[in-house]
């Protein structure tokens, strides 16, 4: 997506080579013309793929699968990664490893939000190796409902995720994937 590679050169920070900083209008302060250019697009790529539900992990991804779901009319759920007292009833639960916070996690959804018969999008705002997407896959198939495609806003390309992903077969549609980065100077695939 032209508008978001752009936007990416204008204002993205890049950070000890690994970290691309998109604050200032992807996930803290958010353009939100831009989220919703970006949930259309999601919706054009996956519009034959009969989706019921957009799945997300908080925090950074809720707005984005958000606009989504407004352009698919759908219900977004998003996997939590702290427990809370309003989490109640069977819980899928998985792991994640963070790249951006260098952790491990435990996320869970509520069974009840999602069923064997739904076709779910994952939407997230960054990709680095995967590992966030493999506890989302993960909930998934613990609840036999089909993983319909994978939408991500970058892709950090240099660090493999989206490749094996896709070796995987699953469909993935990164709408800005970044080959190599450095301070001023950011490389688009």
């Amino acid at each position: 997506m032209e508008k978001l590679k752009q936007r990416i050169l204008k204002d993205g920070q890049v950070r000890n080579g690994e970290v691309l900083k998109v604050d200032s209008f992807l996930n803290h302060q958010m353009d939100i013309d831009l989220l919703d250019e970006i949930g259309a697009e999601f919706q054009r790529l996956f519009q034959d793929e009969n989706i019921t539900k957009i799945l997300t992990i908080e925090a950074s991804g809720i707005a984005i699968a958000c606009m989504t779901a407004r352009h698919f009319h759908v219900p977004v759920v998003f996997a939590k990664k702290a427990k809370s007292l309003n989490l109640d009833g069977e819980l899928y639960t998985s792991k994640v490893h963070s790249f951006t916070y260098d952790r491990d996690y435990d996320i869970t959804v509520s069974k009840k939000f999602i069923q064997s018969d739904d076709r779910i999008l994952i939407i997230d705002d960054f990709m680095a190796n995967g590992k966030a997407m493999d506890g989302l896959i993960d909930i998934c198939h613990q609840a036999h409902a089909q993983v319909a495609g994978i939408g991500i806003c970058i892709e950090k390309g240099f660090q493999g995720g989206g490749d094996r992903l896709r070796k995987e077969g699953y469909r993935l549609e990164s709408l800005a994937i970044v080959e190599s980065m450095e301070p001023g100077h950011i490389v688009f695939r």
